[in-house]
């Protein structure tokens, strides 16, 4: 009785995974595997060694790796300077970091597109003080920049969680055994950090390798990223089965850098001493 109870309260959930997770994929993968005539075939999966597509994934693998390391750069002192203030509600720390999520993603983008303009905000601040005008948006610069005020927090989070955890005996220990700051980091806090550095990389490398959206704002159509010609493919040339075999191998880019992360993740997680 028990676990039919159980069961049945799994019902809505198994009915939305099934409806919009399984169904999908599953259509994706047919549309993938076959021409418009519904005959199978392998091009679809092959067009990904097009010049055009090939230059496209290089250029977001390119993108969301410096988007990556430059949140993981930003995120790491600022979730250790918050931990050093010993804040004593950490939910308070949470909201802050949410806060800028309520607003609609679009209108985020939209605003940094009217602040990067050539008669933008910053150029027309700058021409107050004689500095010619930047020539900012519509460049891949302007593309990575939206890109990293979008995930930042995705990376400050499970850093800043992880950071919280290591109990302050596990610090005070190391110094009573004459370690010095550089050591404490290095052999205690960053290697106990490492699950949330890694869960920090998957939750910013996945995303901004498939963006299209923030491409399509700042970069103006002008930087192509293997996001935007699956977009593209289904939105615009219909092409379905050139955007799901696209998809498909964009998916085992994604799939392999997971679990590349989550085995790097698995390995670190312990003090070094």
């Amino acid at each position: 009785m028990h676990n039919a109870r159980k069961r049945l309260l799994a019902g809505p959930y198994l009915v939305w995974i099934i409806g919009f997770t399984v169904l999908p994929i599953l259509m994706i993968l047919y549309y993938a595997f076959t021409n418009s005539d519904g005959g199978f075939t392998w091009a679809n999966i092959a067009a990904i060694a097009d010049p055009v597509h090939i230059k496209a994934l290089l250029l977001s693998l390119k993108l969301g790796i410096l988007c990556t390391v430059v949140c993981l750069l930003l995120s790491y002192p600022l979730a250790m300077i918050l931990n050093s203030l010993h804040i004593k509600h950490q939910s308070f720390v949470v909201f802050i970091f949410v806060l800028p999520m309520w607003m609609n993603f679009m209108l985020r983008i939209l605003a940094w597109q009217m602040l990067l303009s050539n008669n933008g905000i910053i150029n027309g601040f700058l021409s107050i003080f004689g500095i010619p005008k930047l020539h900012m948006l519509n460049t891949q610069g302007a593309v990575v920049f939206g890109m990293i005020y979008d995930f930042l927090p995705f990376m400050i989070m499970p850093i800043y969680n992880s950071i919280v955890r290591i109990r302050k005996e596990t610090i005070d220990a190391a110094r009573d055994l004459g370690a010095n700051s550089f050591i404490t980091f290095f052999r205690i806090i960053l290697p106990l950090t490492v699950p949330g550095i890694v869960s920090g990389i998957i939750m910013v490398f996945v995303p901004a390798l498939t963006s299209f959206v923030i491409s399509d704002l700042l970069g103006g159509g002008k930087v192509l990223l293997i996001g935007n010609v699956i977009e593209q493919s289904f939105m615009q040339g219909s092409y379905w089965n050139l955007g799901s075999g696209l998809s498909i191998v964009l998916m085992l880019f994604v799939l392999i850098s997971m679990a590349f992360m989550n085995r790097a993740g698995e390995s670190g997680g312990h003090a070094v001493w």
